[in-house]
């Protein structure tokens, strides 16, 4: 009887949703439900300002503030808060990401938490994960298992085995690669560069 009351309650909001949803020229809309996509109100050519819930997988442009779900997809940019099991964002990116799983497209400020962390441009801030993975240039800090930075790795790594296009921090694991070898292509335990 909860379930039928829950499912119930869901689809009266979202006919409210509808009923004063914006016409169709409107750009942005403060709230968004999304079953799985596409069956979500709004569509996913809105831009979401106050928050998404998304109770398997939502697609939008842009979200700002508040995103939670399962599965939470943006095609543009990103601010706030995104929790979810999977993060999708295929531009920028600031905020707190968190998640088993978040990917970043662009670049990225803020702070990144899961099992699995990727930013294909460059990131400030912090990524926390078991593996860390950032394309561009990196300023901050990482910490997990592998941490990755593609160009150059300004602050910290700390972790099990960490690589660095070039480095100029430390690098504090198992085994240090900085694939600039200056000073040191690899050094096990502290690798330092400045």
């Amino acid at each position: 009887m909860k379930k039928i009351t829950v499912l119930l309650a869901c689809l009266a909001f979202m006919g409210v949703m509808v009923a004063f949803a914006p016409a169709a020229q409107a750009e942005e809309f403060p709230f968004e439900v999304s079953l799985f996509h596409p069956l979500q109100l709004p569509n996913e050519t809105f831009d979401v300002g106050i928050m998404r819930i998304n109770l398997f997988y939502g697609v939008n442009e842009t979200v700002h503030f508040i995103d939670l779900g399962v599965i939470n997809k943006t095609r543009v940019d990103q601010g706030g808060f995104q929790f979810g099991l999977a993060n999708m964002v295929d531009g920028y990116f600031h905020g707190w990401q968190v998640g088993a799983l978040n990917i970043v497209g662009g670049d990225c400020r803020g702070l990144q938490e899961g099992v699995f962390n990727s930013v294909h441009g460059d990131f400030t801030g912090w990524q926390a994960g078991a593996v860390n993975i950032t394309g561009g240039n990196y300023t901050g800090l990482q910490t997990g298992v592998w941490n990755e930075v593609g160009t150059k790795m300004s602050g910290f790594q700390i972790g099990v085995v960490n690589f660095a296009g070039r480095l100029g921090g430390f690098q504090i694991g198992v085994l240090n690669f900085n694939k600039s070898k200056e000073p040191l292509g690899f050094f096990p335990i502290i690798n330092a560069s400045f």
